[in-house]
C-alpha cells in the first residue's frame, strides 16, 4: 500500500466531506443513487426491485451499515490495542481509526433517535 502525504490525505478528505454534504443537502441529487433506485438495488449477488421489496432493501441497507460500523469499531480496536501491546508504532493511524468509529457510530446514533421518533409521531397519530 503506498503512503499518502499530508496534503494528499487532507485532499481526499475535503473531497470525501464535500461529498456528504452534498448528498445531506439533497440525497437524491447523486446519480449512482437515483439511478439504483431506478434500475434495483443489487445485494448479494441478488437485484431487489425496489418497488416491490421495500422492506427487503431497507433490511439489507440497514445491515450493511451496521455491518460497516461494526467493522470500523473492530478495526479500530485491533489498531489501538496493536499500539498498546508495542506491536506498532502507528499511533496516528489508531488515533484515526478510533476517530472514524466514533464519528460512524454517532452518525448511526442520530439515524436511529430519528427513526424512533418518527415511530413514535406515527404512534400519536389519530387514526
Amino acid at each position: 500500500m503506498e503512503k499518502m502525504t499530508a496534503v494528499q490525505m487532507q485532499q481526499a478528505m475535503l473531497g470525501k466531506i464535500e461529498q456528504q454534504q452534498e448528498v445531506a443537502s439533497n440525497p437524491f441529487s447523486n446519480q449512482a443513487v437515483t439511478g439504483a433506485m431506478v434500475r434495483g438495488i443489487t445485494h448479494d449477488n441478488h437485484t431487489v426491485n425496489p418497488v416491490s421489496d421495500n422492506s427487503l432493501a431497507f433490511s439489507n441497507t440497514l445491515k450493511s451499515v451496521l455491518d460497516t460500523v461494526d467493522r470500523y469499531q473492530s478495526h479500530a480496536s485491533e489498531k489501538i490495542t496493536a499500539v498498546e501491546l508495542g506491536k506498532s508504532d502507528d499511533l496516528l493511524g489508531a488515533t484515526v481509526a478510533s476517530q472514524k468509529a466514533q464519528l460512524s457510530f454517532n452518525a448511526l446514533m442520530q439515524v436511529r433517535n430519528k427513526m424512533v421518533s418518527n415511530f413514535q409521531d406515527i404512534i400519536k397519530m389519530p387514526i
